[in-house]
């Protein structure tokens, strides 16, 4: 199964970090080969904020279309990715975000197994690399978003 993680530290504070990630409808216009995204539920609790919402990631001719589980723990400051249906076997991603000063830590943690086993191969390879382009574009919209002079 592919796995990766990467870490970032972003001069922002983390609840806009938070809510950037937990944006998820915005995804399309700056994560790389996110072409859709959908929220069919979100619930606010008072230490929970669960979401079920679809992504299709593709490029060209190739794409697909899954569903996933997201939970933000807002008392450790972190958000839970598990997958519901789609192509993906398994999903698991854990976002930890520890804020000193104006200066937030992003941890990001993957780990998936596609159904597809050739696809799978071919992931693991590249996946480290695709996992650094996609934190680039979080930290690049946070600082466009929030480092505005």
């Amino acid at each position: 199964m592919p796995k990766a993680s990467v870490k970032r530290l972003i001069q922002c504070n983390k609840d806009q970090l938070i809510d950037l990630v937990l944006d998820i409808e915005k995804y399309p216009q700056f994560v790389p080969f996110c072409i859709d995204s959908k929220i069919y539920e979100k619930k606010d609790d008072k230490n929970l904020i669960t979401i079920i919402a679809d992504l299709t990631i593709g490029k060209g001719p190739f794409k697909d279309t899954y569903k996933s589980d997201v939970k933000f723990d807002k008392n450790d400051n972190s958000i839970y990715v598990t997958n519901l249906d789609g192509p993906l076997k398994h999903l698991e991603n854990k976002w930890h975000f520890r804020q000193e000063n104006n200066i937030t830590e992003v941890s990001f943690d993957v780990d998936f197994e596609l159904k597809n086993d050739f696809l799978n191969i071919l992931m693991t390879k590249s996946f480290q690399f695709g996992l650094d382009k996609i934190a680039d574009a979080f930290q690049k919209r946070a600082e466009d978003l929030f480092n505005k002079r």
